[in-house]
């Protein structure tokens, strides 16, 4: 079945979640290996375990591709005193890679809450609140000729997507002048005169991680010896990219319905609910894992229900019974994501071998 080499594997993912998305506390990426090793199957898992690293071994597999890091901390000490020092002696001993994609896959359309919004069947989904400060735009100036190149190596590298829309730019026409030093080679013009070239304003926006790659594609193409652009950081919010997705049921129904729906879709354990004035469920907000935090941004939306885990006591009188919070766990909200995974690396690599771990790591049990 061959081998694939990891930096592959990895490019794939990112490209899907880009690392640049984690959480300043959030511990994303290769926990053990090297990239450039080569890759014999993958397990893909929820959280890693000790069981689950036993399992990659017997299968003689050397990836493991997880949602949660070993740990979001610093390891300062290898002694076998916690689970996560003995996965991560283990895994080095046996030379297998551990691969994390954490909430940089939780902030990305059909990322991790999208994957349950899904399972839900949720209609109409948008992400429910989205992040800002992550837009650049860039503002070049390119030769009338040589503008539709310029802009097409712009948008292939990225450039110039808002929402479903792609190849957006403005452009606006003018006169570039510049004198050519005794050192240049110019594109047009003559050394030591002014030169004026009729030229194309082009500006178009990016996501900030997508920088350096458009950057490049820039000078690529241009003609200048010496591009003229300009980035500028945008507050704008980014509707593609947040926590969160909120959608509708295709029929409205009673909330205990919803709630025997929503247990059967999740195999839930329980469900930990609060009560609604509200008689019927329409609209729905989810958030995979600990979602708490988008309990107002869920009310500003309207939501009549907010899906997630890991709710807390004195939070429930938060919603005021003017939304019902539906709490069925952290691994059951997220569980779907080794789906994710799953069909991610199956579509680039059909023909490896890539298994979804039979272990299930919910440390809470049900009685």
């Amino acid at each position: 079945m061959g081998t694939i080499p990891l930096h592959e594997i990895i490019s794939e993912i990112e490209s899907f979640a880009p690392p640049s998305l984690q959480e300043s506390y959030d511990n994303c990426g290769l926990q053990t290996g090297h990239s450039s090793m080569e890759v014999t199957g993958i397990i893909i898992t929820l959280d890693v375990t000790e069981a689950v690293l036993e399992e990659a071994i017997t299968h003689n597999f050397n990836l493991i591709v997880a949602h949660h890091p070993v740990t979001l901390s610093g390891i300062k000490k290898l002694t076998c005193h916690s689970a996560a020092e003995r996965i991560l002696i283990a895994a080095v001993k046996n030379d297998i890679a551990i691969f994390a994609a954490h909430t940089n896959l939780d902030s990305v359309t059909g990322g991790v809450s999208t994957v349950l919004a899904n399972k839900i069947g949720l209609i109409n989904q948008r992400i429910l609140e989205p992040r800002s400060n992550l837009l650049v735009k860039l503002v070049t100036f390119v030769p009338h000729q040589q503008a539709p190149e310029v802009r097409e190596a712009l948008f292939n590298a990225g450039a110039g997507r808002i929402g479903n829309y792609d190849q957006c730019s403005y452009n606006s026409h003018g006169e570039g002048t510049f004198r050519a030093g005794e050192n240049t080679l110019p594109f047009a013009g003559k050394k030591g005169l002014m030169h004026t070239e009729a030229e194309v304003r082009i500006e178009t926006i990016m996501p900030d991680y997508l920088q350096n790659k458009v950057v490049q594609a820039l000078y690529a193409t241009h003609p200048y010896e010496e591009p003229a652009y300009d980035l500028i950081a945008l507050k704008n919010e980014w509707d593609s990219i947040g926590f969160g997705v909120i959608g509708d049921l295709p029929e409205p129904l009673p909330p205990e319905k919803f709630l025997q729906q929503l247990k059967k879709r999740t195999h839930a354990g329980c469900v930990r609910y609060s009560a609604t004035e509200k008689t019927e469920v329409r609209t729905v907000a989810v958030c995979g894992g600990s979602g708490s935090f988008l309990l107002k941004q869920a009310m500003k939306h309207q939501a009549d229900v907010l899906v997630t885990g890991d709710f807390k006591y004195h939070q429930f009188f938060d919603a005021e019974n003017k939304i019902m919070i539906a709490d069925i766990g952290h691994y059951e909200s997220e569980q779907f994501t080794k789906e994710l995974f799953f069909e991610l690396l199956t579509k680039k690599f059909p023909n490896f071998a890539v298994r979804l771990s039979n272990v299930n790591s919910n440390p809470i049990k049900y009685l």
